[in-house]
């Protein structure tokens, strides 16, 4: 009989254990998480895209908007004018990848075509980023951490295995797309394309051709033969409606474009933010129509006047009348310019001794030591009201809607690429056809194609044979996505840019310095990957770890300087 209780209690318990088991299990289930077995690809889909999307509008419009001289700041400038530039952390662009990855895998095991292309897109575009900004980087064992512990230390891969790598990615993704089967995709899901997978592999095929030319000087067969096998399919970007690009919705300060004024009340971001001396010269020289949509005439326009006993009116005049105040803000200008007034200021060039400039449209030389002083602004620093100098156009002090996207890549650089290889002798057709088409994407794209006829006619923009004009006109195409002009200038050395008398080196910088959070943390492989680089004598005390030293893509090919 005690045996027999024995068996039954020891039964009970067993039971009692094991049902205390499965109402824990039902417990620890989050009713509001997703089971990863059972995950749907496409609510990963838009996080990743919209991620990346902003993330790379964030550096075209940022501080690489100031090593391509788009753009510079007068108010908090070493960063953008100088390139004061401390460590990098680049774990933002690793958490889209471990999404990604995510995505690709659930793709693989439901056999969805359309989304592991995406996938693969994505992981080549976000991983080109990467290796172009920082060099070598962890690759083949990044986004690992959950398999084994070997991977929370990443090794880094060379950027040539990362290049090819990106290669291959995106030649798979494109036979994907290719199959035009677009099984198991939820309508509203994907934000560049609606689904379609001939659009993708049109964006798949410009990566390529990025990718392609972003290596002819280390891989120059491999590059010709890709691109030409592109040219020769056809299946590529060619009209603005085939960019890629995300839209902001606005409302909120995520979903809005970076440094709107309905998130800045104050409006010191956006003031802060100006066009570049540079990119406004450029403009001016041929009358460019993107001038009018970019950037916004001075709100106080100086005037010489040699009737003046003094060298410079301290008082501004609204349509000729004199004001009894030095300047006015912008809430109380704008409403007043929109209604039609004048603001400006005189002087006289016999008896000023500085250098006054009287154009309607005004950009910030890059490099100065002072910017918040240029043009004579009477109100310098950190809450700087220039109104001598050009701001950006009122569209971008909006928050979302018309020409406000993050654009990933486009029909325009599609052709300047194109218009490239024509002229190394590549068999892609001929340099001037696509340099035009490159030159009409551009303005059909900031909405003033209409004019492409009399603007491609000025001597300064017509086709001339040479490299140069190829790589102005893609400079000037690629504003808000600037990454792209600062590797095609460390690629080539044009547009001929130069750093300014007040930048911390004489020369612009190649790359970005690797983060904290790697030399710290995995330093093994950080060494490592440092000790590639190529120090040059514009390193400095950072020494190879610097943006001035260059990676493998420009190591031995004297660019860009």
């Amino acid at each position: 009989m005690l045996k027999l209780i024995s068996k039954s209690i020891l039964v009970l318990a067993i039971v009692v254990v094991s049902s205390c088991e499965d109402r824990l299990s039902e417990i620890n289930e989050n009713p509001n998480g997703i089971d990863p077995a059972s995950a749907n690809p496409n609510l990963v889909m838009p996080e990743v895209m919209n991620s990346a999307a902003r993330a790379y509008l964030e550096l075209g419009y940022g501080d690489v908007a100031g090593v391509a001289q788009h753009i510079q700041h007068d108010g908090w400038f070493g960063g953008i004018n100088h390139y004061e530039w401390g460590p990098q952390d680049w774990s933002g662009w690793y958490n889209m990848l471990r999404n990604n990855e995510f995505m690709y895998k659930r793709s693989v095991e439901l056999n969805y075509k359309f989304h592991q292309g995406v996938a693969l897109t994505m992981r080549s575009f976000i991983f080109g980023v990467i290796t172009d900004l920082w060099g070598d980087a962890p690759y083949t064992a990044a986004v690992k951490g959950d398999q084994s512990n070997e991977f929370l230390k990443p090794a880094f891969d060379s950027q040539e295995v990362i290049y090819k790598g990106i290669i291959a990615d995106l030649k798979a993704a494109s036979a994907l797309f290719a199959t035009k089967d677009a099984t198991g995709y939820t309508a509203g899901y994907d934000i560049f394309y609606a689904g379609n997978p001939t659009s993708w592999q049109k964006f798949a095929n410009t990566l390529l051709l990025r990718y392609y030319m972003r290596v002819s000087d280390k891989m120059p067969a491999e590059a010709k033969a890709g691109i030409e096998a592109i040219y020769a399919s056809g299946v590529y970007m060619k009209t603005p409606a085939e960019d890629a690009t995300m839209s902001y919705i606005g409302a909120t300060a995520g979903n809005s474009w970076p440094g709107a004024v309905a998130f800045d009340q104050e409006q010191t971001n956006f003031r802060r933010k100006k066009p570049a001396q540079t990119l406004v010269n450029a403009l001016l020289a041929n009358n460019d129509p993107r001038l009018k949509v970019w950037i916004s005439p001075v709100h106080v326009r100086w005037v010489a006047d040699e009737t003046l006993t003094i060298d410079v009116e301290k008082f501004i005049r609204k349509d000729g009348v004199p004001q009894s105040v030095s300047y006015l803000t912008d809430q109380v200008l704008l409403p007043e310019i929109k209604k039609g007034a004048k603001y400006t200021r005189h002087y006289n060039p016999k008896l000023y001794k500085g250098v006054i400039d009287t154009n309607e449209y005004v950009g910030v030389p890059p490099g100065l030591i002072q910017p918040d002083t240029h043009n004579n602004n009477p109100t310098p620093g950190q809450v700087v009201q220039n109104q001598h100098v050009s701001q950006l156009a009122e569209i971008y002090r909006g928050s979302s809607g018309g020409l406000l996207r993050a654009r990933l890549a486009s029909s325009a650089e599609t052709a300047f690429i194109l218009a490239e290889a024509a002229q190394k002798g590549w068999a892609v057709g001929t340099a001037a056809t696509h340099y035009n088409a490159g030159v009409k994407n551009s303005l059909e794209t900031w909405g003033v194609g209409s004019q492409y006829d009399a603007y491609i006619a000025k001597p300064g923009v017509a086709y001339n044979n040479t490299l140069a004009r190829i790589m102005e006109q893609k400079w000037i195409a690629s504003w808000t996505a600037a990454t792209e002009a600062w590797f095609d200038y460390r690629r080539t050395g044009l547009p001929a840019l130069k750093a300014g008398q007040a930048s911390a080196e004489p020369v612009l910088p190649v790359r970005f310095n690797y983060g904290d959070n790697e030399v710290n943390f995995n330093r093994t492989n950080a060494d490592a990957a440092i000790n590639k680089l190529e120090t040059t004598k514009h390193s400095g005390l950072r020494g190879k770890n610097s943006q001035w030293s260059k990676p493998w893509i420009v190591q031995g090919t004297n660019k860009p300087w």
